[in-house]
């Protein structure tokens, strides 16, 4: 009789709903997001995925010696299957990053605005997003190679072929042109939420495109030299300008609590593991040239002083070795993906290479880069006097050819910043890195391609340059012509 009740009931709640549907709506999700909360998140993800220290995603940091690991030390030692870490940057840049962007484009470009918006602002707004895209390629292709472009974000190719590297970089540049024409900063963009970096100030974003201009521009210097100079040569001369002041830095600005904090802080802090110290590679380095940025980057080991572990090695308890100072784990310590410091890097190689880049020299360059990054991390110019003065670190005296003096001060000053100081070192193959004790390869200058591409996209994947039996991290991009076999 109870369950004849219980039937009863169900029926006659069910006959008095006019609409069943309505029944299986989630009512806390929403039916429709706005262009701009993708463009929001897509923004976030790029730049976590590049900003980021994690074993699953990003080993940059590891490859570059900033940090080694400790109980685990597969990663350091060039192991990038066991953790599945280029599925891990892949899918971040694909499908997290791109294809957000690639729908934010979409829904703004279908959207009507109220009639009180100037129409420059939504052609802003398209704009910024191309940027984002373009920046997010480069660093694909930048990591990969041969990767899918043309077909990559269209949904009813399942497989989508993988394009030559140079030609997709080129484009990527032609883009870029195409943008730095376009973009207007007499009209606003994207409101101060939405837009993490330069909350929507137009001028600003074309003096970030105008400088990854200048980053991609030379990094064709070693195997075309004459399309290398022009593409610098015009970001230089442009009016537009180049990011040349701290205020000017393309930062994501992150907050103070989760899940919108630096990653760095959720890896290094509130993971409440110890996985990293910092290498005997870049401590003895420092150590040896007197820098000032030492106790900036680094805490001293718990035995006193400045101690780095040996890359490779099991670095247990993490307290013998330096581990990262407080302002690299703090939540809302900004992402960099460019920065005043890497111009006057770039512009300091460009007149090394005999580029018109503004009639100074390679050493006043340098010396500003130096200078800049001492006051970056909290020195003060006095110090950065006192480090520039010594012979082994002044530009007439210090060991070795241009691309060692620049490649060596370089690599220290892009600090926590493993993606680019990675691009950096394939380029000018300076400092000299110790093997890691148990590296299963030689050093990785490309990921491979993720598993899941060669099971699903074999097509694609073996048609790329480097997919096959030839998908292997010692295979040099087509920028990489020097070997680095230190």
């Amino acid at each position: 009789m109870k369950n004849i009740l219980v039937i009863l009931i169900a029926i006659f709640l069910v006959s008095c709903s006019e609409n069943l549907d309505e029944l299986n709506k989630n009512t806390k999700d929403p039916l429709e997001v706005s262009g701009e909360s993708l463009f929001t998140t897509a923004q976030k993800e790029a730049v976590d995925q590049v900003a980021k220290q994690h074993v699953n995603w990003n080993n940059t940091r590891l490859w570059v010696q900033y940090a080694c690991e400790t109980q685990y030390r597969d990663e350091t030692n060039y192991d990038l299957v066991t953790r599945s870490i280029p599925q891990g940057h892949w899918s971040r840049m694909y499908r997290y990053t791109l294809k957000n962007l690639e729908e934010a484009k979409a829904i703004i470009t279908d959207t009507t605005y109220p009639s009180t918006e100037n129409p420059a602002v939504k052609e802003n707004k398209l704009q910024i997003i191309e940027l984002m895209q373009l920046y997010s390629y480069s660093i694909l292709v930048e990591t990969f190679g041969d990767v899918p472009y043309e077909e990559a974000l269209d949904i009813d190719v399942l497989n989508p072929k993988y394009d030559d590297a140079d030609a997709v970089y080129r484009d990527l540049l032609d883009r870029l042109d195409a943008v730095i024409a376009t973009l207007d900063p007499a009209h606003g963009s994207f409101s101060t939420g939405a837009d993490n970096m330069y909350q929507g100030d137009v001028a600003s974003w074309l003096k970030f495109a105008n400088s990854l201009k200048l980053r991609m521009g030379m990094l064709y210097a070693d195997v075309d030299n004459t399309f290398a100079q022009t593409v610098v040569e015009e970001a230089v001369a442009d009016p537009v300008g180049l990011i040349m002041t701290a205020d000017e830095d393309a930062n994501y600005y992150y907050l103070s609590s989760t899940p919108n904090t630096n990653p760095d802080h959720v890896t290094l802090v509130l993971s409440g593991r110890s996985d990293y110290v910092a290498t005997n590679t870049i401590i003895d380095m420092m150590a040896g040239l007197n820098d000032p940025r030492m106790d900036d980057y680094f805490t001293e080991a718990s035995g006193g002083g400045y101690v780095g572990g040996v890359v490779g090695n099991q670095n247990t308890p993490a307290q013998n070795w330096s581990t990262f100072a407080a302002s690299i784990k703090t939540p809302t310590k900004p992402g960099v993906i460019f920065d005043h410091i890497e111009t006057e890097w770039l512009l300091a190689e460009g007149a090394e290479r005999g580029y018109n880049v503004g009639g100074s020299t390679a050493e006043s360059h340098y010396n500003a880069a130096i200078t800049a990054s001492i006051v970056h991390w909290g020195g003060t110019a006095a110090e950065a006097t006192t480090y520039l003065a010594q012979p082994a670190v002044a530009y007439t005296t210090a060991t070795g050819t241009w691309q060692e003096k620049i490649g060596t001060q370089r690599w220290l000053g892009l600090y926590n910043r493993g993606f680019d100081a990675w691009t950096a070192l394939r380029r000018l193959d300076y400092p000299t890195l110790p093997v890691p004790t148990a590296a299963q390869s030689g050093f990785p200058v490309r990921y491979t391609y993720p598993v899941v591409e060669q099971t699903l996209n074999a097509a694609g994947w073996s048609g790329a340059k480097f997919g096959g039996a030839n998908d292997l991290v010692t295979n040099r991009l087509w920028f990489d012509v020097a070997d680095y076999s230190h």
